[in-house]
């Protein structure tokens, strides 16, 4: 899909499965993730998240893409760009990480490339949406450049802090 200086960012494949589940089977992951946080319970699961990322990915300008570091080959997480459920044709860009990439930069990283991608695409806008107490994910957004606009519950049904960056 894309690169940036240290990742490879590209469609997830059956053969990351394994990882899908290392990262997503953790509380302190999927906690942030969607309108009812779960983590997964099985590695089939996971081989139905990867089915859906890759489903999600069908249109060429978003998806939900594995993060690959290119100097181990190691998958960090996920980084995706999406139209945000139930909205107006906003777009999302958000990231979920495995704990062993935390604090190296990767998600403000794949997160720029993601930007990138979209702006190049032809997107004006591209929103952000993060729980109120998540703090990492809140710094990534401020690294990005992003706007705080507000609380809202408009998406995932629950209050989150929304931010917003614009093409420039």
């Amino acid at each position: 899909m894309f690169e940036t200086d240290r990742l490879i960012v590209r469609l997830w494949e059956q053969a990351d499965q394994e990882r899908a589940f290392d990262i997503y089977s953790r509380w302190e992951v999927a906690r942030w993730l969607g309108s009812t946080p779960r983590a997964l319970e099985t590695p089939d699961e996971a081989a139905a998240l990867v089915e859906r990322c890759r489903a999600r990915s069908a249109d060429p300008r978003y998806g939900v893409w594995a993060a690959q570091r290119r100097d181990t080959g190691t998958v960090v997480g996920s980084v995706l760009l999406m139209p945000l459920p139930d909205g107006d044709g906003e777009v999302e860009v958000g990231w979920h990480l495995h704990p062993d990439s935390w604090g190296h930069g990767f998600a403000t990283e794949a997160a720029r490339g993601a930007l990138a991608k979209g702006f190049g695409d032809g997107l004006a806008q591209v929103l952000a949406v993060v729980r109120p107490d998540n703090e990492p994910s809140l710094a990534v957004c401020r690294r990005l450049g992003m706007t705080a606009t507000g609380r809202t519950d408009r998406w995932y049904g629950t209050e989150m802090e929304s931010f917003r960056i614009d093409r420039s």
